[in-house]
């Protein structure tokens, strides 16, 4: 698998991967699908300091995706951005979260962000040991902040200083 930023022509396959996490798990808080639309504009809102990248395999079909995010809107937060990673299920456990994310990381060190921050679901150890493996340190949980098909949930934050 090959890192690189995400264009257009990634729209579709970004859209099912995501949609699928939306309507299927709580590794997103998300709600509603993406339209079309919507993800167009979450591809706009992902380029340059904030970039989306994708994983594609030699055919160029997409395993995965990944992005920076402010952390928060006030300015002392503007050297701080939020990660996210998500992996088609037919590539999970091939190393393509361990590359996006580090891909990520690289990206947010280049743009001259200090810190990256993971927000987590609670119990959801891939992505936990994903962002361990990558040198993140838990800093905290914060308790019953979600909820989604009827349970609340955690969300474990991960840090990693650059």
């Amino acid at each position: 698998m090959k890192c690189r930023l995400a264009g257009l022509d990634d729209a579709e396959a970004i859209r099912t991967i995501y949609n699928r996490e939306v309507l299927g798990s709580t590794v997103t808080f998300d709600l509603v699908a993406r339209t079309m639309e919507d993800q167009l504009t979450w591809l706009d809102d992902h380029s340059g300091a904030h970039p989306a990248v994708v994983a594609v395999d030699d055919g160029g079909r997409v395993g995965g995706f990944g992005s920076l995010s402010p952390y928060r809107p006030r300015p002392a937060y503007r050297t701080t951005v939020e990660d996210s990673v998500y992996v088609d299920p037919e590539f999970q456990g091939q190393g393509v979260g361990r590359a996006i994310l580090s891909e990520l990381v690289m990206l947010a060190a280049s743009h001259g962000f200090h810190a990256v921050i993971g927000r987590i679901v609670g119990g959801h150890e891939a992505s936990i040991g994903l962002h361990r493996a990558c040198g993140f340190e838990q800093i905290g949980v914060e308790r019953e902040v979600g909820r989604k098909f009827g349970k609340w949930l955690d969300v474990v934050l991960m840090q990693l200083l650059i």
